[in-house]
This record gives C-alpha cells, structure tokens and sequence, in this order.
C-alpha cells in the first residue's frame, strides 16, 4: 500500500513540475493566444480530475481484490453534497473562463463592423473553385493573388468570402479560421504577433480540385509592409494607366476606321453620279 501511495505521489508530482517548468511558447496571433491560454487553463482543472478518478479506482481495485462479492453502497450525504458543489464550482469556471475568450473579437468578431480608428489592415480573402484571390479594399483594391501580407502588432481584419460554393479559410499557426460563404462575407479579426510566413488553406471539401486551395500569410514589419504596399499600388497604378491607353488607341483607331470607310463610301457615291 505505501508503494501505491508513493507512487501515486510521485506521479502527482511530476505533473505539477512539468506543468510548472514547462516555459510559455511564444504565440503567433491573438487569437492564438487567447485560445491557448484557454486551453492551459482547462488543463489545470482537467489533470486534478483524471488523477483523482484514478487513484479512486486504484484504492478501490487494490482494497477490494480478494472479495467474494460486493457490498452494497452505503449513502453519504456529504460526499454527496460536496461533490455537486465541486462539480459546479468546475462547471462555473470553465463557463466563465470559455465565454471570456469566446467574447473577444480576436477570436469571435460579431458582424462585419471594421474599426477604423485603430488603423486596421483590412483583406478581402475571396475563394473560388479552386483557388483565392486577395484584395485590398482600403488600399486601391488591388489583388495580391493568392498571397496575404500583413504588418506584425497591428490590427487585421480578413472579410471572406465565396464566389460560388461553400469554401472555409483557416490559418492554424494564426488560429483562423472561418467559413466563405456564397453572397455573404464573414469578417474575422486578429493581431499578428510573431513575423514569418503561414499556411493557409481551405477546410471544406469543394471539388475535384480541394487539395489545391493553397495561400499563404506573410507576417512582415510596418517598413517592409509599406515598401511592399507601395509596390503593389504602383504596379496597379501602371496596369491601369495601359489599359487605359490601350482603350483609348483602340478607340481611336475604330473611330479612325469608321471616318476612312465614311469617306470611301462618298467618294464612291460621287463617282457614280
């Protein structure tokens, strides 16, 4: 019985230490953050719990093992009463802790309101069968493709979006994730912590072409973020301003033929009288 006893405390022990020497990892997002946090704390109710299940069902296979036939139980009322009360102690504040994650934007975004004051990167994350397109509303609107940057320490609010079936984006590094829906757009906010580049990829079955909905989020400084910002409008700009001589020259050149096929036809009509 007192190697059972040392043991279970030994056990114990090493849980605790792990638990206390194990160093907090550096998270990557907000959102990240808060839900780890959550689930560190879930840990600490859940290992009490499984451990003393356990050493209960060890004391009771160890004390009752030579017996012919069980006993009936006898009532106790206070073992009773004290554990409904533990019960909804443990009920209490798992509810509490999960509603106060549940609750904060970076992980729960309600509606489609952007804050602007915050001076907020905002990404338009459109899925398609069987890719992504990237816009930029509050920057020109251009498209970055299938690829996302973003600042680090600096609001982002992603809109998605669908433009045929159910698609879903999900960034698990980030802990993103959410739904794109067809004729509706679903906004999800988050504050990138850690600079570096993050898969991303769609989590509902679309098509023959699924497996392919790859994209990346690029986590980069403010000065990188600007310089690459800059970039992406200037050759926006460009593409622009060619397409836009290129209407003109086309313009010209059917107004330019139509005025030519006029003048034959009077010449023609001329000639003939």
């Amino acid at each position: 019985m007192r190697k059972t006893r040392f043991a279970l405390a030994s056990l114990l022990a090493t849980v605790v230490m792990a638990l206390v020497a194990t160093p907090a990892a550096a998270q990557a997002s907000a959102t990240s953050e808060l839900i780890n946090q959550l689930n560190g704390k879930l840990l600490y109710v859940a290992i009490p719990i499984t451990v003393l299940v356990e050493v209960i069902l060890l004391y009771t296979v160890i004390k009752f093992r030579n017996s012919e036939r069980a006993l009936p139980t006898k009532e106790n009322r206070r073992l009773e009463i004290t554990w409904t009360i533990a019960t909804a102690i443990i009920l209490l504040f798992v509810g509490v802790a999960s509603y106060g994650v549940l609750a904060d934007e970076n992980v729960t975004h309600q509606g489609n309101d952007i804050a602007m004051d915050d001076d907020p990167v905002v990404v338009t994350a459109e899925a398609y069968q069987w890719g992504w397109n990237m816009y930029y509303p509050e920057e020109g609107n251009f498209s970055s493709g299938n690829e996302i940057v973003i600042p680090a320490d600096r609001p982002v609010y992603f809109q998605v979006t669908s433009a045929d079936v159910i698609h879903g984006f999900h960034v698990p590094e980030l802990a993103l994730k959410q739904d794109a829906m067809p004729g509706s757009t679903n906004t999800i906010k988050t504050v990138a912590y850690e600079e570096g580049t993050y898969q991303g990829y769609c989590t509902e079955y679309c098509g023959v072409a699924h497996s392919q909905m790859y994209f990346t989020v690029e986590v980069v400084s403010q000065e990188e973020y600007q310089n690459w910002l800059d970039e992406q409008q200037s050759a926006n700009s460009e593409s622009s301003s060619s397409s836009s001589n290129s209407t003109a020259t086309n313009s010209t050149a059917t107004n330019s033929t139509a005025t030519n096929s006029t003048a034959t036809n009077s010449t023609a009509t001329n000639s003939t009288q």
